[in-house]
């Protein structure tokens, strides 16, 4: 049997899911890396070193193999929301969110010790919140997980209580535009 055709070095169930959809052939392998989390700083410069990270560190391991790596934040006020610490910090980042619009960045990163293949992308998109209040919070966390969510939210769960709008690649605001994604693994014969 042979190996799938890259690994992602990530955990995220999203991007499993979207990868899923263009019929990819991957195995998962998460990254064990401290992530740059800068509060103030370049957010799309921040996740595209993110992803770069994770696939450098599995790239290091498997030097023959491709390894896709990805992360994605949410900006606002001229700071990253990442994932909350706890409820209270999603409640409060979803209250900063509400009535207002807000841009999601993903990086992505491809790489291939062996073949000398190191390619770093990324994609924006906004979104506009619905006006938010605890009522409706606590509706939403009834039915989604914030805690593994930058921003604590995710598009593809509760969408009507919290969306109004957005602006771009669906796919990049659940953690991976596909679009980017599919052209960049089909240029290598990855799909």
């Amino acid at each position: 049997m042979s190996l799938p055709k890259f690994i992602l070095a990530s955990q995220s169930p999203r991007r499993r899911d979207l990868l899923d959809r263009i019929g990819a052939t991957f195995e998962v392998m998460p990254a064990d890396v401290e992530e740059f989390e800068e509060g103030h700083g370049d957010p799309e410069g921040m996740v595209r070193h993110n992803a770069q990270l994770k696939a450098a560190f599995i790239a290091d391991q498997h030097p023959s193999r491709f390894v896709l790596g990805s992360d994605t934040t949410v900006h606002i006020d001229g700071r990253v929301l990442v994932k909350p610490e706890d409820l209270d910090d999603a409640r409060r980042m979803l209250k900063k969110l509400g009535g207002r619009t807000h841009i999601v960045y993903t990086g992505f990163a491809l790489i291939c010790r062996e073949k000398k293949v190191e390619v770093v992308d990324g994609a924006r998109s906004e979104v506009t919140f619905k006006p938010l209040d605890d009522a409706i919070i606590d509706e939403y966390f009834s039915m989604v997980n914030p805690l593994d969510k930058a921003g604590a939210y995710g598009i593809q769960e509760g969408t009507g209580l919290i969306i109004d709008s957005f602006v771009g690649s669906h796919s990049n605001i659940m953690g991976l535009p596909l679009d980017e994604t599919k052209a960049l693994l089909e240029r290598h014969n990855l799909l």
